[in-house]
């Protein structure tokens, strides 16, 4: 075992201790794949990061995500958090721009004043689900089927299976059937008005609500706040005029928190998801 800068960093969130945690081993190198999955386990977080050294030429650094029990390709609060800390630590970019090397290739994450974004990576899988999940899912969420307006694959690396509520006060009401949903991940959204009339400005409150359900060791979790899934979603709803150019997503709020994830789609057609993070806690870890 030896030392290890690391860093407790709240993602989504500007005020402390109301985003999504992030465990960030600042210097994963050496470690085994079964070490950082032990650690990842131990921290009892949504996800733990290891950042080493650039493998490609382009990137500035690589991250190995892990969850419980599984390593991730690619989930978006790990890309945010993991970057405001490797910044943090006196980390510079090759460039204006940070590029994370991970499982589904280069990630660019932009800066803009204090907020990170980055850009959302081309889905691994689009288009509508199957009826038959469909009208799984609508069991397993408690709903009836008529009340699941759309839905899509929205699988970037997770295998999001997503679907639309009529309203964000359905998607606050829901008690998930971790039995009938095992072994999927769901992701769910619902408007907080009117969609796709007027995009978000800054400061404004959120336009959706989101939760998001996936499988674990120990049956169905609920993450806080989820860059993978809105990053997604945002590709599907404004490619299906469901949302519009610029919005802000709700998060966390049926666990306690308060996530505000920002999501833009700029003059390129790239999606952009961005949230600001907060240091929690600082120092050494013994790996």
């Amino acid at each position: 075992m030896q030392q290890r800068a690391f860093m407790q960093v709240d993602v989504f969130t500007a005020e402390p201790y109301l985003g999504n945690p992030l465990a960030v081993v600042l210097d994963g190198t050496g470690l085994s794949t079964a070490q950082m999955q032990a650690f990842t386990d131990w921290t009892n977080l949504s996800e733990a990061t290891f950042v080493l050294p650039p493998s490609h030429p382009q990137a500035d650094y690589d991250v190995r995500i892990f969850c419980p029990g599984r390593e991730l390709p690619f989930a978006g609060h790990p890309t945010l958090g993991t970057c405001h800390a490797w910044l943090a630590a006196g980390g510079v970019p090759k460039g204006e721009d940070v590029v994370q090397s991970c499982g589904v290739g280069l990630v660019k994450i932009r800066r803009t004043g204090q907020r990170l974004a980055f850009a959302a990576p081309p889905l691994r899988r689009d288009g509508p689900l199957d009826e038959a999940d469909v009208q799984l899912i609508a069991r397993g969420l408690g709903v009836a089927r008529s009340d699941i307006l759309h839905h899509a694959w929205c699988d970037n690396g997770p295998g999001w299976r997503s679907v639309m509520l009529g309203s964000a006060a359905q998607v606050l009401a829901l008690t998930p059937d971790a039995q009938l949903l095992h072994g999927l991940e769901i992701g769910v959204v619902g408007p907080r008005g009117k969609v796709g009339v007027v995009a978000a400005h800054e400061g404004s409150d959120a336009q959706f609500e989101v939760r998001a359900f996936f499988p674990t060791k120990h049956g169905l979790s609920e993450d806080p706040v989820t860059g993978s899934l809105n990053a997604a979603l945002g590709q599907w709803l404004m490619g299906a005029g469901l949302a519009p150019e610029r919005y802000v997503a709700s998060q966390g709020t049926a666990l306690g928190r308060a996530g505000r994830v920002h999501i833009q789609r700029d003059a390129e057609g790239q999606v952009w998801v961005g949230g600001d993070s907060v240091i929690c806690i600082s120092g050494q870890v013994h790996l």
